[in-house]
């Protein structure tokens, strides 16, 4: 009970610290754009008028029209006639609550609470917001504590994208995403008691499932291979057999939930893919037979590309460990010119950074990424925003400007479809009707009562 409430105090005082939050849909909102991507794969269309009632898009007009003449007679006005306006992005790999200082998080990490990590997952959290990250896949997490932050959020009580949380990865003992690896007897011994990740065999796996949805998950990860930053010596190598793959992806899929697996070395993810997961995150050792098997199956590919990279750079600098170097060398050096054969090959790319590897509120620079390996802006953009909502299963909701959909937009000083870092430097920020960011600014609009 005392860390519940101490939880619950230290969530409170940082959302009184933080500025007056605009967190309710402000009533009817007009935004005319310069130029206005509304459903990326498509052109953009030039002068346009949004108009976004109860946070959501109510509709889309051509030119730049007075409130009066869109039935928005008194509505806000949001001037972005010298910007270019699109939808909000999601990124489909995050941990929002990784600290970005990773000597300070192996250093003090062992003395953190719960209540230290929410703190941080609140920062991180406003930041992806602010760097125009709408919503986020967030894949490896404590459940109970980012279907919390998810709450808060949704409940407008502080400031975030929307969160898809998985809780825990599902892995085996000794395998990537185990926290009892390489701890002492009595560290491991407290680790493998709260584990509910952790299983062996595929009807402890089932289990294992079972747990993270019943405490709130909305999608399952799971580790079908080694990993970069796992401080143990075993590759990147396959860690789990087709039994309990299957067991997982079964399960998960009987409770509706969706799929992501975590997978390096190319058994893997050819495993995987042949279990059923929806997506495979990260795919390094990728060949053409498994971009075949992409196809045959339909799975996504989300390749995360700025994460080796950030990873390595930290293990060089004596960040991660010994062994995350070794693999970090490995990886890094493989996996531009693997995902650069799977985009010519025409597998389906949603986006995603592993974020929380790399630094929070810098999501945008995969894009550039994305791009050097052969894909272009405008196929880049529609990965982090149509491509992006179709795996998540909200097309519906997420992912374009149309009448009925949430009222996720960003706007940028010119236009990403001719150089994509301009999506690194967002100059406005909306979700759900509500703005969080305007020219550099947070929030700029008084609250007006909340949801």
């Amino acid at each position: 009970m005392r860390t519940v409430l101490a939880a619950a105090a230290a969530a409170i005082a940082l959302v009184a610290a933080q500025p007056a939050a605009a967190q309710a849909p402000q009533g009817v909102v007009v935004v005319h754009a310069g130029q206005l991507l509304a459903r990326p794969g498509q052109p953009p269309r030039g002068p346009s008028t949004l108009v976004i009632r109860g946070g959501k898009v109510e509709a889309v007009r051509d030119g730049h029209l007075d409130p009066a003449a869109v039935g928005a007679a008194g509505a806000r006005v949001v001037d972005l006639r010298d910007q270019f306006v699109l939808p909000g992005l999601i990124d489909m790999h995050v941990h929002i609550f990784n600290d970005d200082d990773k000597m300070r998080a192996r250093i003090e990490g062992p003395n953190r609470d719960i209540e230290d990590n929410l703190v941080i997952g609140i920062d991180n959290a406003r930041r992806t917001l602010e760097a125009g990250f709408t919503t986020v896949r967030d894949l490896g997490s404590d459940i109970r504590s980012v279907t919390a932050l998810r709450d808060g959020i949704n409940n407008g009580l502080i400031s975030g994208p929307t969160i898809v949380p998985a809780g825990r990865a599902i892995a085996i003992t000794s395998g990537h995403a185990d926290p009892a690896n390489n701890l002492n007897r009595d560290l491991a011994a407290v680790a493998r008691s709260q584990a509910e990740n952790v299983c062996n065999g595929p009807e402890d796996c089932r289990r294992a499932v079972r747990s993270q949805i019943s405490q709130g998950a909305e999608v399952i990860k799971f580790t079908a291979t080694g990993g970069v930053n796992s401080n143990v010596a075993g590759g990147l190598g396959r860690q789990m057999f087709d039994d309990e793959m299957k067991a997982i992806v079964d399960t998960a899929h009987m409770f509706g939930r969706k799929v992501a697996a975590h997978a390096h070395g190319t058994d893997g993810i050819a495993a995987a893919l042949a279990a059923g997961v929806d997506s495979i995150e990260h795919g390094t050792f990728g060949t053409k037979d498994t971009d075949a098997l992409f196809k045959r199956t339909g799975a996504w590919f989300v390749p995360t590309m700025v994460a080796p990279q950030a990873a390595l750079a930290q293990a060089r600098a004596g960040a991660r460990s010994r062994n995350t170097l070794e693999k970090a060398e490995i990886a890094a050096k493989a996996a531009m010119d693997n995902h650069r054969r799977a985009v010519a090959a025409g597998v389906k790319i949603a986006f995603g950074t592993d974020t929380g590897v790399s630094t929070h509120g810098e999501n945008a620079k995969e894009f550039a990424l994305m791009v050097q390996v052969g894909m272009t802006p405008a196929q880049a953009i529609k990965a982090a925003t149509v491509d992006a909502a179709e795996l998540l299963g909200r097309s519906e909701t997420l992912g374009s400007l149309e009448a009925g959909k949430d009222a996720d937009l960003i706007a940028v000083a010119k236009s990403p479809l001719a150089d994509v870092t301009e999506l690194e430097r967002p100059t406005f920020v909306m979700r759900r009707g509500v703005v969080h960011k305007l020219a550099g600014q947070r929030q700029p609009f008084p609250p007006e009562g909340r949801p």
